[in-house]
């Protein structure tokens, strides 16, 4: 199957397909995201004006049989941070792309004219669609609807209000295996760029479309793929803890190291921390008939996902994960899961980003707008952000918008964008990654928590160990598989298989130097991109007060200078 490359331009209305050219063919996901924005987008452009580019790209191992392969990445130049933009997820978009033999999207430009449109894309061909009748309708009801005129078997990619509004912590909706719109795109405001493009859905049809991926060597691959898989589910926390408990199972742990993000950022402990943890989340939800060892994708054998209900068993929403149960849990002083859960629900049909929703009520919270711990205020505000009050449209720019406009000065971001659920000080390796990504406060980017080589609360270290998780995550995401399929890779054995499964799927010779090589090849990409647009090492520090305030309880400060931070990623 010859892949393809859609190429949206808004202000033409034109829709084409272009064969993928040579030096494009292995780039994916992440890298491919960068590859472009280098390319052809200016990095002083507007982010919301016609010379950025929507970005959407399968990764390189898209519709072969690697596990957790399916997964899709949605880029730009964001409007949230300044910066280059990935955003990551899973649901059904990545496996029907590869179907239909997509390699990307591009949309550029934007209409003249303030209408919508949906862009269809079947095995037929791709086409707009007038999209006005459903401007205004959020993620769950949108789905719904275009699930009735296009048939349940589709997958969308979606914005609600936040992106029709251009709120700058705006995310892109991904359907999942259920046809929920509950995997996002979160970080970055990629969904307000989507809006910027009058685009308020990506409908894929992908019925009659043959899986046709062509091989090198396809039974080398397919042997290869299996000795991953295995290596997977051998893996005590890929192939245990996570189809167990989920990504909440880091709660406890996370508390334990002193690192978990409590009441904005002012302790690394939280006395409820039982009451959000994986292990109570799995026992309520076994009592009330809810799922916690869901998938979000096909072809994943984690199962790290859930299916959250409420008291009565009806559905709350899907995917109630770590980072949104901590940074809108302890980080906010609130103990209820089922009303963690509504602000999921909330956040994933209106489309905000639950990491940055979750900062930015913690920062109202410490400017008294509603006090630590009120479940019903946070509701609120988030509601106020759906009605479009005036402060709700504050609250839509994310932390940091939101902070300055209320005094406050203690604000964890960098480059604009908030703190995930690990606090720095404690955890501080992924504080390295933190302050020296390309993409900002972004855990995904080089997360730590993991690594058992160092001591997480000293300094030495860290800047290696970040640099190596930058660039196995880099890699990954370029890959397009999830990044926890890749704690088996503590195994040699296990990236020999990833290795091979490369050469099998594009021949040539295929080392892990080269392998690894992808992931650095995209940080150059994305560093190169951001000096243009204008940012320098003063950009890669973490929020002041981390640097002089100790966290309680081991009272530990983040205490890398900016010259060891600026030996991380040299490229």
């Amino acid at each position: 199957m010859t892949k393809k490359i859609v190429r949206v331009n808004m202000s033409a209305k034109t829709v084409n397909f272009e064969d993928v050219k040579e030096e494009l063919r292995l780039f994916g996901g992440r890298g491919f995201i960068a590859k472009i924005l280098n390319d052809e987008v200016d990095p002083k452009c507007d982010p919301l004006g016609p010379e950025n580019k929507l970005i959407i790209s399968t990764g390189l191992l898209a519709g072969t049989p690697a596990p957790t392969s399916g997964r899709i990445s949605i880029g730009g130049k964001s409007p949230l941070t300044g910066t280059i933009k990935e955003a990551n997820a899973g649901g059904m978009a990545g496996n029907m792309l590869a179907r239909m033999g997509i390699k990307a999207i591009i949309v550029e430009g934007v209409p003249v004219e303030d209408k919508w449109y949906i862009l269809k894309i079947s095995r037929e061909g791709a086409e707009l669609l007038p999209g006005d009748k459903y401007v205004g309708m959020n993620n769950y009801d949108l789905a719904a609807a275009l699930q009735k005129e296009f048939g349940d078997k589709i997958g969308i990619l979606s914005i609600g209000g936040a992106g029709e509004r251009g709120y700058k912590n705006s995310t892109v909706q991904i359907t999942d295996t259920s046809g929920r719109p509950c995997r996002a795109a979160a970080r970055g405001g990629v969904g307000a760029i989507m809006g910027s493009k009058r685009i308020k859905a990506i409908v894929l049809d992908p019925a009659g479309a043959a899986l046709e991926t062509e091989y090198a060597d396809r039974e080398k691959f397919t042997a290869a793929a299996r000795g991953y898989i295995q290596g997977v589910k051998s893996n005590p926390l890929s192939g245990q803890a996570l189809p167990a408990l989920g990504t909440a199972v880091l709660v406890n742990v996370v508390n334990a190291l002193g690192a978990l993000p409590t009441r904005n950022f002012t302790s690394g402990q939280f006395e409820y921390a039982e009451d959000i943890s994986g292990e109570n989340l799995a026992k309520l939800q076994g009592e009330r008939g809810g799922k916690t060892d869901h998938i979000c994708q096909p072809g994943c054998p984690i199962g790290c996902s859930n299916v959250y209900v409420d008291e009565n068993g009806n559905y709350i929403t899907s995917g109630l994960e770590y980072e949104t149960i901590v940074l809108n849990g302890s980080n906010c002083g609130i103990s209820s899961l089922d009303t963690l859960a509504r602000i999921d629900r909330l956040c994933d049909d209106f489309g905000l980003d639950t990491i940055e929703t979750g900062a930015t009520i913690g920062v109202c919270m410490e400017a008294g707008k509603i006090s630590f711990g009120d479940g019903h205020g946070a509701l609120a505000l988030i509601q106020e952000m759906i009605d479009g009050t005036e402060f709700g449209r504050i609250l839509g720019q994310g932390a940091t918008y939101t902070g300055r406009a209320l005094g406050v000065k203690r604000i964890p971001s960098v480059k604009g964008q908030s703190l995930a659920a690990y606090d720095p000080r404690a955890l501080k390796g992924t504080g390295v990654t933190y302050a020296t990504s390309p993409m900002g406060a972004d855990h995904t980017a080089g997360n730590s928590i993991a690594d058992t080589s160092v001591d997480h609360h000293k300094k030495e270290g860290q800047v290696e160990l970040s640099t190596n998780l930058q660039v196995g995550m880099a890699t990954f995401d370029s890959l397009g598989m999830c990044i926890f399929s890749g704690f088996c890779t503590v195994d040699p054995v296990n990236i020999g298989h990833l290795v091979d499964m490369m050469a099998a799927r594009y021949g040539g010779e295929w080392s892990a130097e080269k392998l690894f090589g992808l992931g650095v090849q995209t940080l150059a990409l994305e560093k190169r991109f951001n000096e243009k647009a204008g940012f320098t090492s003063r950009d890669n520090l973490l929020p002041e007060f981390m640097y002089r305030e100790p966290l309680p309880p081991y009272n530990l400060v983040f205490d890398l200078s900016e010259e060891e931070l600026a030996r991380a990623i040299p490229f």
